[in-house]
């Protein structure tokens, strides 16, 4: 109900939208759900034609340093609709620990259980970028996969409340 409500919203300030059909980088973690409440950013590249086995063999290698602590959230590629994008979604690791804040379930052992987060807000997104370029590596990363990028664009993401994602 609550989606409709937001549908019939949306289509009052809605003036043009496009679709895409998305598949899933193999080399990415598949997304999970998350505890909230989180922010996200989604990262859109768009590639020069030719250049994704490129980008997605540099980002096979590069993606563990963003996978440590459970930042890189999903990873995507665009088969309809416009060709050649790319679409990071991230997020901060790490796991929730003390009383569950959210009304989370307690384990067996009394313990809390151990869910990935995202970023809090965007203080916790600077510091969890700047820690990527301090691990060696990374940078690298980044030198031979710019020069594929026509454009990017960066959005700062709120789940909706009926999202597995908060």
């Amino acid at each position: 109900q609550e989606y409709l409500e937001f549908r019939k919203e949306r289509s009052r300030m809605l003036l043009s939208r496009r679709n895409q059909l998305l598949l899933e980088f193999s080399f990415w973690n598949e997304p999970q759900p998350r505890q909230g409440p989180n922010i996200y950013e989604l990262r859109t590249y768009k590639l020069k034609p030719g250049t994704m086995i490129e980008w997605g063999n540099n980002w096979a290698r590069a993606i563990k340093y963003r996978q440590e602590n459970q930042e890189a959230v999903g990873g995507f590629f665009s088969q309809i609709g416009e060709l050649y994008v790319v679409h990071h979604l991230w997020g901060k690791g790490g796991h929730l620990e003390g009383p569950p804040a959210w009304g989370l379930c307690w384990g067996a052992q009394g313990a809390p259980p151990a869910l990935p987060t995202a970023y809090r807000d965007l203080q916790s997104r600077e510091e969890t970028r700047n820690a990527a370029w301090r691990k060696r590596g990374w940078d690298e990363n980044v030198y031979y996969t710019v020069p594929l990028i026509r454009t990017m664009e960066s959005r700062i993401m709120i789940p909706l409340k009926i999202s597995p994602l908060q």
